[in-house]
Order: structure tokens, then sequence, then C-alpha cells
């Protein structure tokens, strides 16, 4: 507020200097003459003009000028998915074993088959796919290999929506459940049926990873103490080490004595 008056009054000042010094009075020539000075006293431009530049030098220090440059615009790369390799002139599910729609005109055709289709209906077709590579018939739905099928197609479908939606925090929840109750249903699968385990890993294309032995989260505290251990047990270590150099080394400087002993 102080700099906002302090900057209309200058330029105030300027002007009126400028409109003063530009018009003439018109008794300063008959003053002049008498040797009388006018009552009006006429500042200099170029006073004024200090003036404004030492009030615009300490509004600059006052107030920096930030520029703000546009950021570049990266190319979003193409994300593989799941779904592309469906051809769009697949039918639905609910419309594949309808004979009368493989012999329809192009129209409704369209709206049968995947080039109209949801992303849901996609899904849920790319879905029963995975689960026909691992069930034991057709009318197998509720198995452990057909359970590991329909969450793995699930948990696909989540890491690719949040490739692209990276703060996506409920649909990143759900992902990390799907994964772990697959990592159960996968566990018991090992430990019961290993050839069938085996077999699912393969048809889903899944890379089994080992458990840790327990879980601990990592802290500085955990952490310091983790590297005092190891130091302390290096330390110990090396002193092993000397003291067994030192038996050596005495247990033969007293055998030589003994074998010296021996001969005199």
């Amino acid at each position: 507020m102080f700099l906002r008056c302090a900057l209309k009054s200058a330029s105030f000042a300027v002007r009126k200097s400028s409109a003063v010094s530009t018009v003439k009075h018109p008794c300063s020539a008959l003053l002049s003459q008498q040797g009388v000075s006018p009552a009006v006293t006429m500042r200099p431009l170029s006073s004024c003009l200090n003036n404004r530049e030492k009030l615009n030098g300490e509004r600059s220090s006052a107030v920096q000028v930030v520029r703000h440059y546009a950021r570049a615009i990266r190319p979003k790369q193409a994300l593989p998915s799941q779904l592309d390799d469906l051809p769009p002139t697949m039918l639905k599910k609910e419309y594949a074993a309808v004979p009368a729609a493989q012999t329809t005109d192009d129209v409704v055709r369209r709206l049968l088959n995947l080039e109209l289709a949801s992303h849901k209906e996609k899904l849920r077709l790319k879905q029963e796919q995975l689960v026909a590579k691992v069930r034991r018939d057709e009318f197998d739905r509720g198995s452990t290999p057909v359970k590991v099928a329909i969450l793995t197609a699930r948990i696909r479908n989540y890491q690719e929506h949040l490739q692209k939606h990276p703060k996506d925090k409920a649909n990143k929840r759900r992902m990390l459940m799907c994964i772990d109750r697959r990592k159960k249903l996968l566990k018991y699968l090992r430990c019961s049926r290993y050839d069938v385990f085996e077999n699912v890993c393969s048809q889903l294309g899944i890379t089994y990873t080992f458990p840790p032995e327990y879980y601990r989260r990592v802290t500085r505290r955990w952490l310091a103490k983790k590297a005092l251990c190891i130091k302390v047990f290096k330390e110990v270590q090396r002193r092993k080490a000397e003291r067994r150099k030192a038996m050596k080394k005495s247990a033969a400087e007293q055998a030589s004595t003994d074998a010296q002993g021996g001969t005199a």
C-alpha cells in the first residue's frame, strides 16, 4: 500500500513538473527584468526523473518479478494393453453362440461385435479367455485356478489404468487387495498341487516370487542398529583371526624349541 501511494505521488509530481516547465509564467519575464524572483519555484525535470528512478529501484528490491516459463510438453508413450489382441470383428460373449449373428448385415454386425463395445465388455471377454486356459471343464467357475485367472485380468486392468492416472488412490488400493488375494491362492496351489501351480503360472504369464521370511518396517533406528551390528561382527572376526594367527605362531615356536631340545 505504501509503495502504491509513493508511486502515485511520484508520477503526479513528474507530470506537474513537466507541465510547469513547459508552460511559462506570464509575469516571469517582467519580474526577471525588475530583479524580483517569481513566487513559483521551478524544479528541473532531471531531479524529478532521478527521484522516480530511486522509487523504481526501491520497488524492484522489494518486489522481484518472476518469469514463469512454460514447460516442454512430453509426448505420452503408447502403453501396451491386454485388450490389444482382441480383434474388433469378434462377437460379444452373449452373441457368440447365436447362429443368426453370423448372417446379419454389416450395420447389425457392428453393433454385435467388439468394434462399438465398451471397455467393460472387452474386459469380460478377456477374462473368459484367461479362464478357458486354466479351467478343468466348461462348468468350472469356482476352482482356485479360475479365481487366479479372474484376479489376473483385474490386476492387469488396474495396472493399465494407473499408468494413465497415477494419482488414483482408490483403484490402487483395489489393485493391491487383488494382488494379496492372488498371492494367497498361488501359495495354496504351490503347497497343495504343485503341477497345477506350474501350469497356471505358465498359462497366465505369472512370475511367482517367494515372500520374505518376515516383514519388517525399515526405520532409521533399525538401519543404524544393523550397521552397528555388522561393524561389531567384523571387529570380532578380525580379533579372532589375530588370536588364531598368534596361537599358530606360538605353537610353531614351541614346536621348533622342542625339536631343538630333542636334538641337543
